[in-house]
């Protein structure tokens, strides 16, 4: 009888350890969605900079991504417009 109640607690256990990494995950995929142009412009204005190249261009198009994501954060979305704009 132990036997079967240990077998039970792990799997539970393991269940639990999915659906935080699952949260996680989703959590990881909203943060791109909305903040992903702004990551790859600040990321290629960083590289850029780096090879010694001007990157005021990408770092003000960075900028401008992130206002854009910023306002559509604030937006309320409701399931009869979630398809407008997406």
């Amino acid at each position: 009888m132990k036997l079967i109640n240990r077998k039970r607690s792990f799997g539970q256990g393991m269940t639990e350890y999915i659906i935080i990494v699952a949260l996680i995950a989703i959590a990881a995929i909203t943060v791109y969605t909305f903040f992903g142009k702004t990551l790859r412009g600040q990321v290629g204005g960083l590289a850029e900079e780096l090879s010694g190249q001007d990157a005021a261009g990408t770092i003000s198009t960075a900028q401008g991504e992130a206002k854009t994501a910023s306002a559509e954060g604030g937006v309320d979305k409701k399931m009869g417009s979630y398809n407008n704009k997406n």
